[in-house]
């Protein structure tokens, strides 16, 4: 096989092993219909525990931007609600975040007295639930500027304030992925 012809079968196959890790990721929205608030006390951790995370699955914290953020945090800042120091930060009231890794993922709102009132989330993707990943994590990146670690990775964002593009109606981000995947699969290989 001549090195054209590998390198198209080469990125063919990424392609394809990166769609298939997309298309098993689920979206949750944190608080399901209630979003990220303090509004009507939702529980958190009932509804976390009501869940089974994976690696790749991504969390949706659907909030308004005036009186809400959220900060992912170290477990000692979870349980002590101390938002000063965050290992990453979104405001944009739609923030999606991919969480990369197993083990614990600690967020909490930022605005005084909201952690108090409940409104923090401990996401646990157990190590058995690991899918297998045939790509690595593209670099993480942060709304707010600052950089996720621990496993947690916000979706690129153009500039810290941009405001949250929706997808096509009926499209899922597995979807669209799915079509971004083979599109540049298609023009590698023409």
């Amino acid at each position: 096989m001549g090195g054209g012809a590998a390198r198209r079968v080469a990125v063919a196959a990424l392609a394809l092993g990166v769609l298939a890790g997309v298309a098993s990721a689920a979206v949750y929205e944190v608080g399901d219909k209630a979003g990220w608030t303090i509004m009507g006390n939702p529980d958190y951790r009932l509804w976390a525990n009501s869940k089974k995370f994976h690696v790749n699955d991504v969390v949706v914290f659907t909030y308004n931007k005036q009186f809400h953020n959220v900060l992912a945090v170290s477990k000692a800042d979870y349980k002590n609600c101390n938002a000063s120091k965050p290992i990453a930060t979104w405001s944009t009231g739609n923030d999606s975040v991919v969480l990369n890794t197993t083990g614990s993922h600690y967020f909490l709102c930022g605005f005084p007295g909201h952690c108090a009132a409940g409104q923090k989330v401990d996401i646990h993707i157990a190590a058995s639930s690991a899918a297998p990943s045939a790509a690595p994590a593209p670099e993480p990146s942060a709304a707010a500027g600052s950089k996720p670690s621990g496993g947690a990775t916000a979706g690129p964002a153009p500039h810290p304030n941009a405001a949250p593009k929706a997808l096509p109606a009926g499209r899922s981000v597995a979807a669209t992925v799915a079509a971004s995947l083979l599109s540049l699969a298609a023009a590698v290989l023409a």
